[in-house]
Formats: structure tokens, C-alpha cells, sequence
């Protein structure tokens, strides 16, 4: 993907944008952070993974897997690990990775108390069905963070966890996949109009919505010559339905799109 202006609109800022990817929880793995002699697979995708607000995961293995067992096994009880949290766009594109999330620290079991009460945290937070399995076949392990690393559109930037822990996930990332999916679905006239703000060039390629926040609407122009992200900020800062509502009318030029958004 390639950026299409030097001047870059004004985008919620990394730690933001990192927690918004967390809560989101998208497809995750885990790994040793470094290389280790007991065969673990090299890629783990955890039964279940939850990203506490702190920055600490919560992770979700079969008591025999290999992983878990090293956990245990060091001499400290625990392991350095990286996690990796992928922001996939909720949008069948062609290349759907928005972002990634990469978290390292610090991997170790629970005990059973432990692990049962961070079962029934993540569970008020994120209901699952696997968490019951947690005390029946299936290890709770904890990864203390030590540093985040986010890489999206809008570079690639490291982060503390203090950072992270102060930062608030985007207003309106309870309902982005939603809104976008209906945007693409049943309003290609509104994407046609947001296309007068595209470059000249970019305006014969495929326009699809990628993303949505606080401070802007993102687009993917899929062109014969690669993929395009575009920003289009918003006038102002936004932080409610109603106040997007206007913003989006704005942008798409339409005096009515604000009573249908």
C-alpha cells in the first residue's frame, strides 16, 4: 500500500490507535521471542486471546502445549514471548490487513484461583464459550507487557505501557465494522461522491471503505497499478453519532445524508 499525499491528515494518535486495535481483538499469534530447543511451533494461535486495558493478554492454550509446558518449565516460571494482533478491515479487500499490533513481554501460567478469576474478568468484558473450558483442558497464561510496536498506514511507532494503559480506544469502534459494511453494501452512490476528493488519478480505481474514527474516513483505492490508502479528515474532531453524522455530510456533499447515517 502506498500513501498518496506528503501532507498527512491529522489521525488519533499511535497509543490511541493501538488500543482501538486491541479492543478490536482481531485474529492473533504467539511466539518465543527468542529461539528456543524444546520444538514449539514457531507460529501459536492461542484457543483464546483478551488484551486487558493495562496492555497485559490474557492467553488460552491446551494444558499439553508446548508453549504452556516451557512456560512452566524455566527457571523463573516464565517466558519471553511476542504477541501479534492483526487489524483486519471488515471488508472483503484484497489485502485486508489495516494494521498490526506486536506486544512483548513477559509469558507465565496462572494458578487455578488465578485462573479462574481472570476467566470470569475477561468473560464480563468478552463473553466466550471457551472460557469454560479453562480448569478443564485449557491453560490461563499471562503476558506482562515490556514494549508495543504498532505499524498501520500511519507509520510505525513503539510504544510503553504506560502509554498504552493511559490510552482510550476510538469513540466509535463499537460500530466501524457495522457502519462500513453497510456503506459498501448499500450506499456505493456515497462512496461515489467521496470520490471527488481522491486525486485524479486514484479516481478510475475501485473505491472501498477501509476504516473509520474520531478524526477522519480512510479509503482504499484498488487500482491496476497497487492499492491506495486516502484520509479524509473531518473539519473537527468528532465524538458522537451525531456530531459524525455531520461530518460525513460534509464530506459527501449530500444535505440529507446526516438524517440516514
Amino acid at each position: 500500500m502506498t500513501e498518496t499525499s506528503t501532507r498527512r491528515p491529522p489521525a488519533p494518535n499511535p497509543a490511541e490507535r493501538a488500543k482501538t486495535i486491541a479492543t478490536r481483538s482481531g485474529p492473533a499469534t504467539l511466539m518465543p521471542a527468542v529461539e528456543r530447543t524444546r520444538g514449539e511451533a514457531e507460529r501459536v494461535v492461542p484457543v483464546l486471546h483478551h488484551v486487558h486495558p493495562s496492555g497485559s493478554v490474557s492467553v488460552l492454550l491446551p494444558d499439553e502445549h508446548p508453549l504452556a509446558a516451557s512456560a512452566r518449565d524455566t527457571g523463573r516460571g516464565e517466558l519471553a514471548v511476542m504477541f501479534e494482533l492483526t487489524d483486519q478491515a471488515p471488508v472483503a479487500l484484497r489485502e485486508p490487513i489495516r494494521g498490526l499490533l506486536w506486544i512483548t513481554g513477559w509469558l507465565r501460567p496462572l494458578n487455578e484461583v488465578s485462573a479462574r478469576a481472570r476467566a470470569v474478568s475477561i468473560a464480563e468484558a468478552r463473553p466466550d464459550p471457551r472460557l469454560l473450558d479453562v480448569g478443564h483442558g485449557v491453560t490461563v497464561l499471562r503476558l506482562t507487557p515490556a514494549s508495543l510496536v504498532l505499524a498501520d498506514a500511519e507509520g510505525t511507532h513503539s510504544l510503553r505501557p504506560h502509554m498504552f494503559s493511559a490510552a482510550t480506544p476510538d469513540p466509535f469502534h463499537d460500530y466501524e465494522a457495522e457502519w462500513l459494511r453497510h456503506l459498501e453494501t448499500d450506499h456505493a452512490d456515497v462512496v461515489e461522491r467521496l470520490a471527488r476528493h481522491l486525486p485524479p488519478q486514484l479516481r478510475e480505481g475501485r473505491i472501498r471503505p477501509l476504516g473509520l474514527d474520531r478524526c477522519g474516513l480512510r479509503l482504499r483505492v484498488e487500482a491496476d497499478g497497487g492499492d491506495h490508502d486516502v484520509r479524509l479528515a473531518f473539519s473537527r474532531s468528532v465524538a458522537n453519532p451525531p456530531q459524525l453524522a455531520v461530518e460525513l455530510r460534509k464530506l459527501v456533499g449530500c444535505p440529507f445524508f446526516a438524517e440516514t447515517a
